[in-house]
């Protein structure tokens, strides 16, 4: 099933080329984005480094908070590659989803997601600590289960590439985050797999830094 008729794609498609900028961070924010073909990575400027917060792929949804929010954008976005997407206004973000109950329904379910998930990958970022960031990371692949991030040990699917994205840092640098790890006998790597073998320690370890860091 597709969010969208014929009519949609003919009166709201855009195209962007390779390494084109959709949106700068701090800039006014009146459309959100719907990918219909490539991907767009959302980087933001932290501590004067840029780290990419995310990569948008086919059917991901972007830039829908500054409208909700009708604030400043929080990130830019820039495309990896040929994209295509659908571009929704402001102005005609009311009348799309009156005419359509059944798509207003699915955007709100989209947007209470990319909400959380945003703020907490933000969480991840601020971490000074690029061993925290990775482990940081297999704790909120693990919170998307909640019978799952009952257990101590977990098996999660993910790439290093991945880890890497999300922690905001190079693959080389997530490799040897990830080789402490296997070293001190908290995870075991496998092919696009891993195994962490106490979860609850990582979150104590985790909740107990950004009590250092906020005072608490």
């Amino acid at each position: 099933m597709t969010l969208f008729d014929e009519k949609f794609f003919e009166r709201f498609a855009v195209e962007y080329q390779p390494n084109e900028i959709i949106f700068c961070e701090y800039e006014p924010g009146n459309e959100f984005y719907f990918i219909q073909q490539g991907r767009v990575s959302i980087v933001k400027i932290i501590n004067g480094r840029e780290k990419t917060l995310d990569v948008m792929s086919v059917g991901d949804v972007f830039g829908e908070m500054s409208v909700l929010e009708e604030e400043p954008r929080s990130a830019s976005a820039v495309t990896l590659e040929y994209v295509k997407v659908l571009k929704f206004h402001r102005d005609n973000f009311d009348v799309l989803l009156a005419g359509n109950p059944q798509l207003a329904y699915k955007l709100l379910l989209i947007f209470s997601n990319r909400i959380y998930d945003a703020k907490r990958r933000y969480m991840i970022l601020l971490l000074d600590d690029p061993q925290l960031r990775v482990m940081d990371v297999l704790l909120m692949l693990a919170e998307k289960d909640s019978q799952m991030y009952m257990q101590n040990e977990i098996t999660l699917t993910v790439t290093v590439s991945q880890i890497a994205s999300w922690a905001g840092m190079n693959a080389q640098e997530t490799e040897k985050m990830l080789a402490n790890l296997v070293k001190t006998n908290k995870i075991q790597l496998f092919e696009g797999k891993i195994t962490v073998r106490n979860i609850n320690d990582f979150q104590r370890i985790i909740t107990s830094k950004r009590r250092s860091m906020y005072g608490r």
